[in-house]
C-alpha cells in the first residue's frame, strides 16, 4: 500500500506540470485560428495565475474540509475538465472562461499536495517529486509538439493532455482510502484536522513574511531566467540565437537533474543546509554569468545557477511543518505558493521594462539582487523559525 501510494503521488507531480508549458506551445496557432492579438495569451495567463493565487490562499480552508486526498483528486478533475474546454473551445471567451477552472484547480493541488508531502515523507521524496513536475512539464509541449506536427491541431494536443489528467484523476481517486490511513497505521486525516486560519492571521505568524518574501523572490528567478536568459545571451553576449535558445533551456534541465540527485544528498544534510549550499551555487552562477570572461562561462553559469535552484523550492516546502508546526503548514505552504504565483507575474515584465528602457545587460544584476533578498530573508527566518 505504502509503495502504491507514493506512486499516486509521483504521477500526480507528472500531471501537476503537464500543462504549465503548454499554451506557449500551442499560443502560435491558436492566436491566429482565434483571429486575435497574439498579445491574448497575457490575458489566458493572468486569468490562470489569479485562479491559482486565489486557490492557494483559499486551500488551508479546502484542505481543513475535504482532507488532502479529495482535494487533490477534485483539483486534478478540475484541471482535466478545463483542458478538455480548450479542445472544444473555438472562441477566445471560451478560453477564458475554461481558464477559470484551470487556475483553480492548479492552485489547490499544488499546495495541498506539497503539504501532504512535507508531513508525511522524508525530504529526498520532496525532492524526487519535483522532479518529476519537471518530467511533466516537459512531456506536456512534447504532446502538443506532436499534435501540431501531426497535423491534428493544438485542439487535439490539448484533448490528449485532458485525457491524461482524467486518468490520473481516477488513479487519484482509487487510492483516496489510503490518504486516510497509512501502511503504519497512523491517522493521517486527524493531521489535517485544525482551524482554518484567515490571510490576517496566517500573515501575523512569526516568520510568515519572511518566507513569502523568499519564495517571491526564488520562483521569480526562474521564471525571469527562463524568459530572458535567451535574449541576454543572444543580445548583450552576441551568441546566436540557437545556441542561446538551447542553452536557456538546459537551465531547466539544471533544476530537474539537480533535484534528481538533490533527493540522494538529503540522506546526510538538512533541508536548511541543502538550502544554504544551493543559493551558494546560484551566487557563483550569476557571477559567472556577469563576468565579462568568455562566453562558454556564461553558458556553463546559466546551468551551474540552475543546479543551485534545485533543492530550494522543495527544502523549503519541506521544512515548513518542522519551522511552523504542522498545524500551521497548509496555511504556510498556500500562501508560499500565493507568493510564488504573485512573483511570477510581476518580476518578469518589471524586468522587461528595464532591459527596453535601460538594458538588458542588467539581467545578471536583477536576478542577483533577487537572490540576496531571498538569502537575506531565509536567515532571517532560521534565525527566528529554527527547526523544531
Amino acid at each position: 500500500m505504502f509503495v502504491f501510494l507514493v506512486s499516486v503521488l509521483y504521477l500526480a507531480f507528472v500531471g501537476l506540470g503537464l500543462p504549465d508549458s503548454v499554451l506557449g506551445s500551442a499560443w502560435p496557432s491558436m492566436f491566429i485560428e482565434m483571429d486575435v492579438p497574439v498579445s491574448y495569451a497575457g490575458i489566458i495567463s493572468a486569468i490562470i495565475a489569479f485562479g491559482t493565487i486565489i486557490s492557494s490562499l483559499m486551500s488551508d480552508w479546502i484542505t481543513c474540509k475535504l482532507g488532502s486526498g479529495k482535494t487533490t483528486f477534485i483539483s486534478i478533475l478540475m484541471t482535466a475538465g478545463a483542458l478538455f474546454g480548450f479542445s472544444v473551445s473555438s472562441r477566445f471567451y471560451m478560453l477564458c472562461l475554461f481558464s477559470i477552472p484551470y487556475g483553480l484547480g492548479a492552485g489547490s493541488v499544488d499546495a495541498a499536495l506539497n503539504n501532504y508531502v512535507a508531513l508525511h515523507y522524508s525530504s529526498k521524496h520532496m525532492s524526487w517529486l519535483h522532479c518529476m513536475w519537471g518530467l511533466g512539464a516537459s512531456i506536456g509541449p512534447a504532446i502538443m509538439s506532436l499534435a501540431l506536427t501531426g497535423g491534428q491541431g493544438w485542439k487535439s494536443g490539448y484533448l490528449y493532455i485532458s485525457i491524461i489528467q482524467f486518468i490520473i484523476s481516477f488513479v487519484v481517486f482509487i487510492s483516496l482510502p489510503l490518504w486516510k490511513k497509512r501502511i503504519d497505521g497512523s491517522d493521517n486525516a486527524s493531521s489535517e484536522k485544525h482551524k482554518a486560519l484567515t490571510l490576517k492571521e496566517i500573515v501575523s505568524i512569526k516568520g510568515a513574511k519572511p518566507i513569502m518574501i523568499t519564495f517571491l523572490c526564488y520562483c521569480a528567478i526562474e521564471v525571469v531566467i527562463t524568459l530572458w536568459a535567451s535574449s541576454y545571451l543572444n543580445l548583450y553576449r552576441g551568441i546566436d540565437a540557437e545556441i542561446a535558445a538551447a542553452w536557456g533551456s538546459l537551465f531547466l534541465v539544471g533544476i530537474t537533474v539537480g533535484r534528481a540527485v538533490n533527493g540522494f544528498i538529503t540522506m546526510k544534510l538538512s533541508d536548511t543546509a541543502l538550502i544554504r549550499i544551493g543559493q551558494g551555487i546560484m551566487f557563483f552562477g550569476i557571477v559567472m554569468i556577469m563576468l565579462p570572461f568568455s562566453n562558454t562561462v556564461s553558458l556553463v553559469g546559466l546551468v551551474v545557477t540552475g543546479l543551485g535552484c534545485a533543492p530550494i523550492y522543495p527544502c523549503i516546502i519541506h521544512s515548513t511543518p518542522a519551522r511552523f508546526g504542522a498545524d500551521k503548514s497548509q496555511a504556510l505552504i498556500g500562501v508560499q505558493m500565493a507568493s510564488a504565483y504573485t512573483g511570477t507575474c510581476l518580476l518578469p515584465p518589471l524586468f522587461g521594462i528595464i532591459a527596453e528602457r535601460v538594458s538588458i545587460a542588467l539581467f545578471p544584476v536583477y536576478i542577483g539582487i533577487l537572490l540576496v533578498i531571498s538569502i537575506v530573508m531565509h536567515e532571517m527566518i532560521c534565525r527566528n523559525n529554527p527547526i523544531k
